[in-house]
């Protein structure tokens, strides 16, 4: 995630009161514009840094692919994660793993800000793995917000030198390696592979497979349910309880997972949407938005400039 995006707006504290007057009610904090930065640091394989400032959206329910850790700065984030209601107040950690369902709205007041990690599992395996100095399963969280104010201050201070694109590469591997050890030795439960199949049936692990290798076609629930081998009522019931999304919110979130690869490249955005299965470019990005907080074309943007 990287083009720096115009300075945000401080928040505005309470004024004087006028001259020659009673005092006046003071006035609201003014949030900052909302802008975002995004970021694929070079030399760094499996990072995406993202900047946000002043977020208002209301983030659909869905997952990602890879671990999620940041540090709110301003305003404050609410979430659902693990079954557990979720508050991140300025300085705490929030984070979400791979596969787990999740939503994102404003805590409080106008809106949030923060920095955030996205990590490839295999990246933070490997961390763990060193740090264990033996070979170990991808590490586990058990909490969506941490109250670490060390860790939160290492987050910053790694996110504010991978955006910096004169910093060595020899700091900006260190510095991020020594981040995760941190991370992963303080908060990490007892390791378990990812994804997390084993809670789910053998059905419908067989389904949400096949709609990662069938998410570009227009997928009947009749078809799904003959591949998970139970009624599509029966499927559905399950798939929903086993992963927190029913089949075709999973889908839209695998399409969405597929066009961000090729948005990387020179497809037209009407192209990219035909190629993952939406049926037209504004289906495209609103689930791109409602997913992401970003439309397709800044998802771009922010890549390839």
């Amino acid at each position: 995630m990287t083009r720096p995006a115009a300075s945000p707006q401080q928040p505005q504290g309470p004024g004087p009161a006028p001259q020659g007057g009673s005092a006046q009610p003071h006035a609201a904090p003014v949030a900052p514009a909302e802008a975002a930065v995004l970021l694929r640091p070079p030399g760094l394989p499996g990072v995406e840094l993202l900047h946000a400032r002043g977020l208002r959206q209301r983030f659909a329910r869905h997952f990602h692919r890879r671990y999620a850790v940041g540090v709110v700065e301003h305003g404050a984030l609410a979430f659902r994660f693990l079954g557990r209601s979720n508050l991140a107040l300025p300085g705490s950690v929030n984070l979400t793993t791979p596969g787990e369902v999740h939503d994102g709205h404003p805590g409080s007041g106008p809106g949030w800000s923060y920095r955030m990690f996205y990590l490839d599992p295999g990246l933070v395996r490997s961390a763990a793995a060193q740090a264990a100095g033996r070979p170990v399963p991808a590490p586990d969280f058990a909490s969506g917000v941490l109250d670490d104010p060390g860790l939160a201050a290492e987050i910053q201070a790694v996110h504010r030198l991978l955006m910096d694109p004169g910093a060595p590469l020899l700091a900006r591997q260190g510095r991020l390696g020594a981040m995760l050890a941190l991370w992963i030795a303080r908060h990490a439960e007892a390791a378990r592979p990812l994804p997390r199949a084993g809670r789910e049936p053998r059905a419908v692990a067989r389904a949400r497979d096949w709609l990662d290798a069938h998410c570009r076609e227009d997928v009947s629930l009749d078809a799904l349910a003959r591949v998970a081998g139970l009624s599509p009522f029966h499927l559905t019931r399950c798939f929903t309880a086993a992963l927190g999304l029913p089949p075709h919110a999973y889908l839209l979130g695998a399409r969405v997972h597929l066009a961000k690869a090729l948005l990387a490249g020179p497809m037209r955005l009407a192209d990219i949407a035909a190629e993952v299965g939406f049926s037209d470019q504004p289906h495209f990005t609103h689930a791109f938005r409602r997913l992401t907080g970003l439309t397709p074309g800044r998802y771009r943007k922010f890549l390839q400039t």
